[in-house]
């Protein structure tokens, strides 16, 4: 299960990490301000909201993403669906 199945309130996800907002929000690029304003309320930019998704409750480490992963995934999806659906299988089994 997951860390978290929604995102509801930024200072909550922030809380049940135990991080400060310095290290929450620079892991996204957002200064400790801005994410400041995101927990008291300000809407969030949808790219500021997937981030926060990706790298907090998704878990993923950012630094080892790169476009060829995103191009290889996206090959699979089309061309081998079959192989795709197995590994995503298999994947999720091992968590």
């Amino acid at each position: 299960m997951k860390l978290f199945d929604k995102i509801f309130n930024p200072r909550e996800i922030r809380r049940k990490l135990g991080l400060n907002q310095e290290e929450f929000w620079t892991k996204i690029g957002v200064t400790q301000s801005g994410g400041s304003r995101y927990e008291s309320g300000r809407d969030m930019p949808k790219p500021v909201l997937e981030l926060l998704r990706l790298v907090h409750v998704e878990q993923v480490d950012l630094a080892k993403v790169n476009k060829e992963d995103f191009e290889i995934l996206e090959y699979l999806k089309t061309s081998h669906p079959d192989l795709y659906k197995s590994l995503r299988k298999a994947v999720r089994s091992t968590k």
